[in-house]
């Protein structure tokens, strides 16, 4: 599996153990709806200890590259889901049941798309060979106590698991739940099939070994001894060189060129929003230093200002980066955004709406469009795109709280408490809950439909 961090080799074990805990300790692998359910508690759990990236455009450039790779799998034992962990850690990792996490720190390190796309490859790859399942099988004679003390140590991560997992047999089953090499090998030539199938390059993965094992993450006192049991960096790269002199490149599509040009965007937006505030404001100014008209350094630097709460300076940015790429839609959003901020609603309007122009369900320049028209006291017009967001997923909490505002300043009050009434069951305060729908029932009894919204929001309350 391609690493360059403990992190990512310890949410493996976390998947193993998890699944070890839960599925029934049989002679054969996990069924396929059992992987599906542990892999959606195992998405749980990651979210109580990592918060995940929520960016509109973000997620939907990741599962656009992720969903054309898997137009190359001949077989896939399930959907796959890919997620955006906002650490600076060079890290990725496959979990059961398709899901995909890429910590940040992963693509602020690469170039092109084409060297994240081997990363996905690969992980495709350990999942459509149900390498999870298979190791689940063959050490599933471990205790429950053994496997309660590698989940532990590796969710907490760092030294504190390293000290965790010596304290408990865990430490001694650490190499027994790693991938084997013949699982790392098997993955990195499904995974170059699959990238060569859709016209990206596979040699990236070469530049991958290359950087990781730059890193020194190989044959260092620090590297847990789970991860000693795989092919070295130099071992691996020599493997694609073979792969690399057979068969032939796949042709480009409209998809992969699209994803090609947008991938510079996507990671100026990662690395400016989550990475190290100071590193990344060098390197942006560095660049403009030499390339004044560079359009995503201005964009860069104007997502700094904004979460620097230095507005002006933000819109100063974020236009000259549109001046200069008018087609760049995640830039149009966040100059709405910022115009907000400084209480131009007025300007921001025309900027959201040209974002829904080339992108009509987009859910960020339809929340900010609503905003603006709510600020500008244009209360039916923001009620009915907030409306219309309720029918989006997923739906910000805040959506029945603004439309409730909204609501109430039309003296629409019935529609004001129900929609409160939601806001608060959403946000667990059922008290608060029970009162809004209790008014909205009382105020509106003579509207039978929205009775029975109501009493149907009310069903499941605490």
């Amino acid at each position: 599996m391609m690493r360059a961090g403990s992190l990512i080799k310890g949410f493996l074990l976390a998947c193993l153990a998890a699944a070890l805990m839960v599925a029934p300790l049989t002679a054969a692998a996990l069924s396929l709806e059992d992987e599906e359910k542990l892999g959606r508690e195992f998405v749980a759990d990651v979210k109580k200890h990592f918060p995940l990236v929520e960016d509109e455009f973000a997620l939907d450039y990741l599962n656009r590259l992720g969903g054309y790779l898997a137009g190359a799998v001949e077989t896939k034992p399930f959907p796959f889901s890919f997620y955006l962990i906002p650490r600076n850690e060079m890290n990725a990792f496959a979990g059961p049941g398709g899901h995909i996490f890429f910590f940040t720190g992963l693509i602020e390190s690469m170039d092109t798309v084409d060297e994240l796309a081997a990363v996905a490859s690969h992980e495709m790859a350990h999942i459509t060979a149900r390498h999870l399942s298979k190791r689940i099988e063959q050490n599933k004679k471990l205790s429950m106590a053994t496997l309660a003390g590698v989940l532990i140590g590796a969710l907490v991560g760092g030294e504190a698991a390293q000290a965790i997992m010596i304290g408990s047999a865990a430490a001694g089953a650490q190499a027994q739940l790693a991938f084997s090499r013949t699982d790392e090998r098997q993955a990195d030539q499904l995974g170059f099939q699959y990238m060569r199938r859709t016209g990206f390059d596979p040699a990236a993965m070469i530049e991958v070994l290359k950087r990781m094992q730059s890193a020194q993450i190989y044959g260092t006192d620090k590297v847990p001894a789970y991860l000693r049991t795989h092919p070295t960096g130099p071992e691996r790269m020599a493997n694609m060189d073979n792969l690399l002199s057979s068969g032939s490149q796949g042709a480009g599509t409209d998809a992969e060129e699209r994803l090609r040009s947008e991938y510079p965007l996507f990671r100026t937006l990662l690395i400016a929003r989550h990475g190290d505030p100071e590193v990344a404001r060098r390197r942006f100014r560095n660049e403009i230093d030499e390339h004044p008209d560079a359009a995503l350094a201005h964009f860069g630097l104007g997502l700094l200002d904004k979460e620097a709460s230095e507005y002006d300076a933000a819109v100063g940015h974020l236009e000259r980066s549109l001046e200069l790429r008018p087609d760049l839609l995640p830039v149009r959003n966040h100059l709405g955004e910022a115009y907000q901020y400084t209480g131009r609603y007025k300007d921001a309007i025309p900027v959201l709406e040209s974002v829904l122009d080339g992108d009509p369900d987009n859910r960020k320049a339809l929340f900010l469009l609503a905003t603006s028209y709510q600020n500008l006291e244009a209360y039916a017009r923001a009620a009915r795109i907030y409306e219309r967001l309720l029918g989006m997923e997923p739906v910000r909490e805040d959506v029945s709280y603004n439309l409730g505002l909204c609501y109430g300043r039309m003296d629409r009050l019935p529609l004001a408490h129900y929609h409160f009434g939601v806001f608060f069951k959403k946000t667990g305060k059922p008290a608060k809950a029970r009162f809004h729908f209790e008014k909205a029932e009382e105020l509106g009894r003579h509207d039978m439909e929205l009775v029975h919204k109501i009493r149907k929001a009310r069903e499941d309350l605490p």
